[in-house]
């Protein structure tokens, strides 16, 4: 978990899933990107209370910018993998709530690490008439050098939506499908469930707790 850690926070040092509804409809997904990208790296930077590590300010932003607009279903699926169609539609929500509220807490603690670092995105292969495309682009650090990180995208009714991201070579999906077999394996979808639940449960005291630390 220590390296998925690592990848979020490099994920969220730039914004990596941020969209708005309508104008997300008429915007090429590059271009929708770019722009959001820089709206939440500007927010966490002028955020004092997000720099000094309050949790509270750091999910309102994370649900204002980044969680309406997530595939977190098509997510979920593709890391359930062969799994997600053995579970019952109950089983399929409580595994889809679970997986979404585990990125939530890791995005979040991840947005406080916002500094310096900047962004440049590549031209996108892509036809017109595609409604699945890869954004890719590059995270320039002041130290070291630069790192990958692609976005794929699928164009839905309400418009482009995220559905997996590739950091440092690694796609987010593939990284969890390992995972979720294993548990699943173990102890079958209730046990995965059960098992992202008590790591929520964790992930949502020590929140609580900086919270309190910095208010």
């Amino acid at each position: 978990m220590k390296i998925l850690k690592k990848l979020f926070a490099v994920m969220i040092a730039v914004g990596a899933v941020a969209f708005t509804g309508q104008v997300a409809a008429q915007e090429a997904p590059d271009v929708l990107v770019k722009r959001i990208s820089m709206e939440v790296v500007d927010a966490a930077k002028a955020d004092k209370e997000i720099q000094a590590g309050n949790q509270k300010r750091v999910l309102d932003l994370v649900e204002a910018k980044i969680l309406p607009h997530v595939d977190f279903q098509r997510m979920t699926s593709l890391a359930a993998g062969r799994f997600w169609r053995e579970a019952t539609p109950q089983q399929q929500k409580a595994l889809t709530d679970e997986f979404r509220s585990l990125l939530v807490y890791t995005y979040s603690g991840a947005i406080s690490q916002i500094k310096d670092q900047k962004v440049e995105f590549k031209p996108m292969r892509s036809e017109p008439g595609d409604t699945e495309v890869e954004v890719r682009s590059q995270v320039v650090q002041p130290r070291g050098e630069p790192l990958q990180l692609n976005y794929r995208l699928e164009k839905a009714n309400s418009g482009w939506k995220i559905y997996d991201v590739n950091v440092l070579g690694a796609w987010l999906v593939e990284t969890y499908k390992g995972n979720f077999a294993a548990e699943i394996s173990k102890g079958g979808i209730d046990g995965l469930i059960n098992t992202l639940s008590e790591k929520n449960k964790k992930l949502s005291a020590g929140a609580a707790k900086t919270v309190k630390a910095s208010s």
